[in-house]
């Protein structure tokens, strides 16, 4: 542009040239002047355009050439004519530059030093040059689109993925390491996609770019993924300055975001790790913070975890779980153990528990707590209840065609279970095909299942189970959050207290204090009792005492085989019932 002005220049006698663009909000850009003063430019540059904006400033509005003759006298210039007249500048004729949209991108501008207009020869010259200034401006506009997009994520207007990957090469290449990298995942967008719509976790997504950019300063926030982001700190030498950004960010995530009526709370996750001392290469260091991060969504989500060493380990020991997990599902190696659920006063078993175990290869049987963490994520914990559903639905099936009186048999799900949608339909189909009845079935679940959905779908799930005939538990009962809120919100059949309560339920303790109460609550809402983790006579006693009629534990069995459990319910089960009791009518029928 400036060698454009230059040249038209040196064939127009007397005549002085400018390019003038324009940004988003039609604030005047001075592109070219190379004959005019440089603070002559710069005044005139973040003037917005309008009816009365000198001549290119009018021109751009109008849309159409401006000729002044007389920048002293012309009421166009009226408040500008200050910057033009101590430089000698008389008149002023500008032409609008046009995209082929029809779009005003700028002005080409004659300034003379006399008070006149454009002879036919000056303006050849300008239509020339006006053509010649719009190609460049229109390739000009692609690149800077094409560079957009490549490297900005057109949802949220932050530097995408490519853009990071750059950044941190870059950063991770230069002495001193002095910056710290933060991964952030948004809590259950999946949820908000399924329930509200696509349109709605977009705005979500948005709304998270939009409050991180806010609040980083000087740092840069990108978004590298569908729910993902990261957040790369320069000048971070401590875990602190880190800590407190994040603190930042979780705060300005709180405040509800309406979409079409809706409320949603944005949440996110995050993890972080510092260079230098959490890693020296870009590739070491994503890994840690995404170590971080995925410890944070299994412990803390919500929160912020910085990476520490033990992480690494952890995280390959999971690994090493989940690839157990695939293989066991794809070869059918999950299997179920049961542990009986039995009356306290008469040690009679009225009921069983599912619980996971897994066949290896070499045969040895892993127990929960060796594949827990696997389970964590949700398209392998939808997986693993399937198969585990097919397996108590076939042992209650061989149960059933033997004789065997089992009561009902209780199966753990998950939040996993219930954001699917497809809950209902997957166990009453199971059933189906292994010819057992709903009501010999319990579904157990945590106050996890409560936190990791909407309120309103897990609500109808929980009642379509039920109005099927099928009992619900809540196991875990008081290790989670607002547990006597949920009762209200979510009514089941049945609470089964922890087994960290079980252990202190001592008179006089504060254990026992809440153990009491709890069954005083499920008495008073007509729900039954169950306590978990029963090891001495003692706590068996003093739970029978206080109302809970059933139990399971150490005292009683421990996690057996089907084929062992059966001859346990031949020698210890109920002789005079061939199904399970209806909710709440457990212990009536056991008695």
């Amino acid at each position: 542009m400036e060698r454009l002005c230059l040249g038209a220049e040196a064939i127009a006698e007397g005549a002085i040239c400018s390019v003038v663009t324009v940004d988003a909000e039609n604030r005047l850009i001075a592109l070219a002047a190379p004959s005019l003063p440089g603070h002559y430019a710069a005044a005139l540059s973040g003037t917005l355009a309008g009816p009365r904006v000198g001549s290119c400033g009018t021109a751009i509005y109008r849309g159409e050439a401006v000729c002044v003759t007389d920048i002293a006298t012309d009421p166009l210039w009226q408040g500008f004519e200050h910057l033009a007249l101590p430089f000698g500048l008389q008149a002023c004729w500008s032409s609008p530059i046009k995209a082929p949209d029809g779009r005003v991108v700028g002005t080409f501008g004659f300034y003379y030093d006399r008070r006149r207009g454009p002879d036919d020869f000056e303006r050849q010259i300008v239509e020339t040059c006006v053509h010649l200034c719009a190609i460049a401006i229109e390739h000009d506009e692609v690149q800077s689109r094409n560079h957009r997009l490549a490297y900005y994520d057109m949802l949220t207007g932050l530097p995408n993925r490519v853009s990071f990957n750059d950044s941190i090469t870059r950063m991770t290449a230069r002495s001193p390491l002095d910056f710290g990298l933060m991964l952030i995942d948004i809590d259950h967008l999946k949820v908000t996609n399924d329930t509200l719509g696509h349109a709605a976790g977009d705005a979500l997504i948005a709304a998270v770019g939009a409050r991180l950019r806010a609040v980083v300063g000087e740092a840069i926030a990108y978004r590298i993924g569908g729910d993902e982001f990261a957040v790369l700190l320069p000048h971070c030498t401590h875990a602190a300055q880190m800590r407190s950004l994040a603190s930042t960010i979780l705060s300005a995530m709180s405040a509800p975001l309406d979409h079409d009526g809706h409320g949603i709370i944005p949440s996110v996750t995050i993890g972080s790790a510092l260079a230098g001392e959490d890693g020296e290469d870009s590739v070491t260091l994503r890994q840690n913070a995404d170590f971080a991060l995925y410890h944070a969504k299994e412990t803390r989500r919500g929160g912020y975890v910085r990476f520490r060493d033990g992480l690494r380990t952890s995280m390959i020991r999971r690994l090493q779980a989940r690839r157990d997990v695939d293989e066991a599902l794809a070869e059918g190696r999950v299997i179920a153990y049961y542990q009986p659920v039995i009356r306290i006063d008469t040690h009679e078993i009225v009921g069983l528990e599912a619980l996971a175990r897994m066949r290896m290869p070499d045969g040895r049987i892993a127990p929960a707590k060796d594949f827990h963490g696997a389970i964590v994520d949700p398209k392998v914990a939808h997986r693993f209840t399937g198969q585990m559903l097919q397996a108590v639905a076939q042992d209650m099936a061989a149960w059933q065609r033997a004789g065997i009186a089992f009561g009902h048999v209780g199966i753990n799900v998950t939040s996993a279970d219930f954001q699917k949608g497809d809950l209902v339909q997957r166990v009453l189909r199971t059933l189906e095909r292994a010819k057992v009845s709903p009501k010999q079935l319990v579904v157990e679940i945590t106050e996890q299942v409560f936190m990791g959905g909407r309120k309103d779908g897990v609500a109808r799930t929980i009642a379509a189970l039920r109005e099927r005939g099928i009992t619900v538990a809540l196991d875990d009962f008081g290790t989670g959050f607002a547990s006597l809120t949920h009762l209200l919100d979510f009514p089941v059949d049945i609470i089964k207290i922890d087994r960290s309560f079980t252990a202190s339920a001592r008179t006089g303790t504060r254990g026992g204090v809440i153990v009491e109460a709890m069954i005083g609550i499920a008495k008073r809402l007509g729900m039954e009792t169950i306590a978990e983790g029963i090891e001495t006579q003692e706590q068996a006693e003093w739970l029978r005492s206080m109302g809970c009629r059933m139990g399971q534990g150490f005292l009683y069995a421990q996690a057996v085989p089907a084929g062992v459990v059966a001859e346990l319910l031949q020698r210890f089960g109920r002789k005079h019932a061939s199904e399970a009791p209806q909710p709440a009518g457990i212990i009536a029928s056991a008695a």
